[in-house]
């Protein structure tokens, strides 16, 4: 399976990139992100591309791919509805919409978050965004299409999120971990749990387009 994976620098991307690049069915993978990795492996290569909307200029590069797993996103915290969605929408639909074309076979897989807005049209403003780019996603022409709605997310093998606010509340909320995962045993998910259910829903599908927390863990159990 050849992969494409966008936002690799980021918390679940750090975690996806190292489930593929232990998987042997992956055959190779491809980055793209405007900053390095900084990671090298004989079946890695790696874009860093400077306008995540347009993808024009690197077209070629993006052929030939079975899945792409999208978990470049950035935090609400401090942007307006118009700032958020240039990213969140903007650049998600940028990519999409090319390799749709490219690769109309493709399995693409989009990391949203629990609580996305289906309806497009709530109050709160990051799942609104994040209902209306789901949307806009699976109307698009891939062959299979999904959407991942992770909650709290434990990062394994030294791997911390980019963004302060996240890794403050990692910390905090570490010694309630094992209290978390008795009460609500599959909603909490890790940074391996998540590569491996990408991998497993790439090769084999999922019953349903949207898959929560309970969904995803599920998908990783059956990837062992």
């Amino acid at each position: 399976m050849k992969v494409l994976l966008f936002g690799a620098t980021g918390m679940v991307g750090q975690g996806v990139l190292r489930e593929c690049l232990l998987d042997s069915g992956v055959e190779f993978v491809l980055l793209v992100g405007r900053q390095t990795a900084g990671v090298e492996y004989p079946k890695l290569r790696e874009i860093v591309h400077a306008d995540m909307w347009d993808y024009s200029s690197i077209e070629a590069e993006l052929t030939g791919f079975d899945a792409c797993f999208f978990c470049l996103g950035v935090s609400a915290a401090g942007l307006d509805e118009p700032d958020y969605a240039h990213i969140t929408y903007g650049i998600t639909l940028a990519a999409a919409t090319i390799l749709s074309r490219l690769n109309p076979h493709m399995t693409f897989i989009y990391v949203s978050g629990a609580g996305t807005d289906g309806s497009g049209k709530g109050r709160i403003m990051w799942a609104r965004v994040k209902g209306k780019t789901e949307n806009a996603l699976l109307r698009l022409p891939f062959e299979n299409a999904y959407m991942f709605r992770p909650g709290f997310i434990e990062p394994l093998h030294g791997i911390r999120s980019r963004t302060r606010a996240y890794r403050i509340a990692y910390t905090l909320g570490k010694p309630l971990l094992p209290v978390l995962r008795m009460l609500f045993p599959r909603s909490i998910l890790t940074t391996v749990q998540i590569g491996r259910a990408m991998l497993e829903v790439a090769r084999n599908g999922a019953a349903k387009q949207i898959l929560e927390a309970r969904d995803i863990n599920a998908a990783a159990a059956a990837s062992i």
